[in-house]
């Protein structure tokens, strides 16, 4: 099965997906993180589509999709979350996995307690949901978030090159497996006229994300969806208690910490994908 690229029209935007494998087994919808793209699951995608239908969408001002302008389009993580949801109706797909990174866990989390129904499990891959998860990295987004007037300035510097590398190099053990072409793409968008407001929108909504971390654990408590955790444990960003804490709502969870960063698919690639490919063969038992 190739991977085919495809856009379709939702809300007046272009929509870019990835999507592989037969159209009628299980289904598994991987949302991306910041600052990247669709692009992140490239790899997983060749090697689960011989058994599993996959979906990959770009969110608003990410990748190959339409990026209004931060005046002309409300860059929020519930809008992200409508515009997945309505791809998904427009693909027909009604019951899916999914696997969250980063951003991915918000959007992801917000569909699962919107359609407990349609949820089969989750992988999260370093994509958080307690505050066990945050590092001291987002100090300073807490600042801005208690007053973006006087906080928003020192988030402008992690839209730069130097910020990006380090999201794919630290704390990986060796830097020489990181595929430079990812970052160098992420950048490439990030530097595009209009993205850094875009950006900066979406930092300061992300403590709504923090405030219905609650809700998502009650979804979790209550429906016990599968849990696989693929984590890498020397993230500075979502530190590994993040998925550890998983195990206190779902005590079946599947915690695997990972010697590799924020980004673990760049280097942990073949362990990750037979986690996962095991993981989503249990759900269809």
């Amino acid at each position: 099965m190739t991977i085919r690229y495809r856009t379709v029209r939702i809300d007046g935007l272009d929509v870019f997906y990835r999507e592989a494998g037969d159209p009628s087994a299980p289904t598994l919808v991987l949302l991306h993180g910041f600052p990247t793209s669709s692009i992140a699951y490239q790899e997983l995608m060749g090697e689960l589509r011989d058994e599993f239908h996959l979906i990959a969408p770009d969110y608003p001002g990410f990748g190959h999709s339409s990026a209004p302008a931060a005046g002309e389009f409300g860059y929020t993580f519930d809008r992200f979350a409508d515009v997945v949801d309505r791809l998904l109706d427009t693909l027909g797909v009604r019951r899916y996995a999914l696997y969250v990174h980063d951003y991915g866990a918000p959007v992801g989390f917000r569909l699962a307690v919107r359609h407990p129904e349609r949820i089969t499990g989750i992988v999260t891959q370093n994509g958080n949901a307690y505050e066990e998860g945050l590092t001291p990295f987002w100090d300073p987004f807490k600042k801005a978030w208690a007053d973006p007037q006087a906080g928003t300035a020192a988030l402008r510097a992690y839209f730069t090159w130097e910020a990006t590398q380090w999201q794919y190099t630290h704390g990986v053990p060796d830097t020489t497996l990181v595929n430079p072409d990812k970052a160098l793409f992420d950048q490439a968008l990030l530097d595009r006229p209009g993205s850094a407001d875009i950006q900066l929108a979406l930092f300061l909504d992300y403590g709504g994300n923090v405030a219905l971390y609650p809700q998502w654990q009650e979804y979790l408590r209550t429906h016990r969806p599968p849990v696989l955790a693929v984590w890498g444990r020397n993230d500075e960003i979502f530190g590994p208690d993040g998925a550890r804490t998983f195990a206190g709502d779902v005590p079946d969870a599947r915690i695997h910490l990972l010697d590799a960063g924020h980004f673990p698919l760049e280097t942990r690639l073949a362990q990750i994908a037979a986690l996962t490919r095991d993981f989503l063969r249990g759900l269809s038992d």
